[in-house]
């Protein structure tokens, strides 16, 4: 118990500071089990990877920073609601719907894995690489003031993804400086895009004498937060859902589970316009999606030994220095401690619930800090978090170049969030199409390899559907007043 409500407060810190992402809290913690007994190691990770998705929602509602990839979805509606003196409340809806979400997953993880491990076998590179075409598709819908904007954006962090050496092939692209042979670190990409332009903006409100903190925060009790959670029950819903089919699909990850729960939620709700201006049901659906992530990503990793996302890959390290092998075996030769780290998992959701709850009231501090004071510790923490993924001092430079390149692009109406997505989607439809040009070989050719098939079809479809959807939506507004003018003339 010790272990669990430790690596649970534990992971809600690391997962709040911006660079600290689940996968390296988990990583970071690993060397630490190496003494401790199989089934107390194990423990402390999955608390700790259950706590740090939900951990990354309070950055990206204090200060508009994703703590990681996956809660780049959060801070549209959630900082929002910060601004506008919302940010306990909306605080509580992140840790309420992570922990509904988290709980449902894990059900999934207790009662289905034979069933859904079957059903993650099915996903191979074709399947992989238009799954990250539909999260490219959705870029352009999110954050940016148009499609086009966004989808630029978007198609931009793709090309900055390739930047670096093929993960491949091993040969160089855009390689101009030495620094530049590694590539652009994800963090590095969160950090600065996210990070340095708020530091600018913060800097500037200073100068002002705009304290970032004038307005009043309002009260909000637990259980208001709870019934506007179970009133919001259709994001609620679909972030749920969402998050635990994206989590059974290797390598996807919590960004994809977040970003394409929000869209979902924002295109069936009859509130739409409100989304992005501190609707909470943006916040319910992209944290109950994180976290329903969680579990699922589990299954076939226990099962084929096949991480569902990065922090499942680190996991799995954790499972063999303990002398357990994912497979058959696990649940039959280790089933006792392998369900102790199942059960662990669900209660470390009610933990989660519980300490998240209780941090939330501090928010009212954190938002009456100075923005000087703000913008200096925002700056620590982003070179700090950067510097220390690789002890790199060219992430450290590319966060920088980002960050302020950013700032100005945020003025002429770009967003970061679909620049961020293009660095991190780029290389997972790079590596998946060239291993579906090598499979397609052997398989009849690549485009039989690539458009056929009921699940592939079916991701092309939702490819379609959803850019002619955010066309449409940005076409639509702009013939609304010529229409108004012609039943006026009438």
């Amino acid at each position: 118990m010790t272990m669990l409500i430790g690596g649970t407060v534990g992971g809600l810190l690391l997962g709040a500071a911006p660079g600290l992402s689940p996968t390296m809290s988990v990583a970071l913690l690993i060397p630490f089990t190496f003494a401790m007994d199989p089934a107390a190691g194990l423990i402390l990770l999955g608390a700790v990877y259950t706590a740090t998705v939900a951990g990354g929602a309070v950055s990206a509602i204090l200060v508009n920073i994703p703590g990681a990839p996956a809660n780049i979805a959060t801070l549209f509606d959630g900082n929002a609601m910060a601004r506008q003196g919302r940010a306990t409340e909306a605080l509580h809806y992140c840790f309420i719907a992570s922990g509904i979400g988290g709980i449902f997953g894990v059900l999934l993880l207790m009662f289905f894995t034979p069933m859904l491990a079957e059903f993650a076998l099915r996903f191979g590179p074709s399947e992989l690489f238009w799954m990250a075409v539909l999260g490219i598709t959705v870029i352009g819908s999110l954050g940016a003031k148009s499609t086009l904007r966004g989808l630029f954006a978007g198609a931009f962090g793709v090309w900055l993804s390739t930047i670096g050496y093929d993960p491949v092939l091993g040969v160089p692209r855009f390689v101009l400086f030495p620094d530049m042979a590694g590539g652009i670190n994800i963090i590095a990409a969160l950090i600065g895009l996210f990070a340095i332009p708020e530091v600018l903006a913060l800097l500037s409100r200073a100068r002002a004498r705009d304290q970032i903190t004038t307005y009043e925060m309002s009260q909000h009790s637990v259980w208001t937060s709870l019934r506007g959670c179970v009133k919001r029950i259709r994001a609620l819903t679909i972030g749920t859902i969402v998050g635990s089919f994206v989590g059974l699909i290797p390598g996807a990850g919590g960004q994809i589970a977040g970003l394409v729960a929000y869209d979902q939620t924002r295109r069936f709700s009859p509130y739409r316009d409100r989304f992005g201006q501190g609707e909470p049901a943006g916040v319910i659906a992209a944290e109950s999606a994180n976290n329903a992530m969680v579990g699922p990503s589990l299954v076939p990793l226990l099962t084929l030994s096949i991480p569902g996302s990065p922090t499942a890959a680190v996991l799995l390290g954790g499972l063999l220095i303990h002398g357990l092998f994912p497979g058959p075996d696990l649940f039959t030769k280790h089933a006792e401690v392998t369900w102790v780290f199942i059960d662990s998992l669900l209660l470390a959701q009610v933990v989660m619930v519980i300490a998240g709850l209780y941090l939330s009231r501090f928010s009212y501090y954190i938002t009456r800090i100075p923005a000087e004071y703000m913008a200096a510790g925002v700056m620590v923490l982003a070179v700090f978090g950067t510097y220390s993924v690789q002890n790199s001092f060219p992430d450290v430079l590319w966060m920088m170049g980002l960050g302020v390149a950013m700032y100005f692009f945020d003025k002429a109406g770009f967003s970061a969030a679909p620049l961020v997505l293009g660095i991190i989607l780029g290389p997972i439809a790079e590596t998946n199409f060239v291993q579906g040009q090598m499979v397609s070989m052997s398989s009849g050719g690549t485009l039989p390899y690539f458009f056929t098939g009921t699940l592939n079809l079916i991701m092309i479809g939702l490819c379609v559907v959803s850019v002619a959807y955010s066309l449409f939506g940005e076409i639509k507004p702009k013939n609304q007043p010529q229409q108004e003018v012609m039943n006026e003339s009438q």
